[in-house]
């Protein structure tokens, strides 16, 4: 009983949290890239570019630490 009441209370905190924190996201638009002759594209072209960037050496750091990981198993 007791897990079933620590499961609901934890998928009821999660839902009200992740609920916080969309609203205002969904609210607000950081860069307009829409106008014409003020350079706000170019500068939505460049936080895009950054931004893939970032992802890709995350996903390039955890497969790295993955492969690491690894090989001290097959070591040891």
């Amino acid at each position: 009983m007791r897990m079933i009441r620590t499961l609901v209370l934890s998928g009821a905190l999660s839902g009200a949290t992740l609920a916080a924190i969309a609203a205002p996201a969904g609210a607000q638009q950081v860069v307009d890239a829409g106008k014409e002759g003020d350079g706000s594209g170019g500068l939505a072209f460049v936080l895009m570019a950054l931004l893939v960037m970032l992802i890709w050496a995350a996903l390039f750091f955890m497969d790295r630490v993955r492969r690491r990981r690894g090989e001290t198993a097959t070591t040891e």
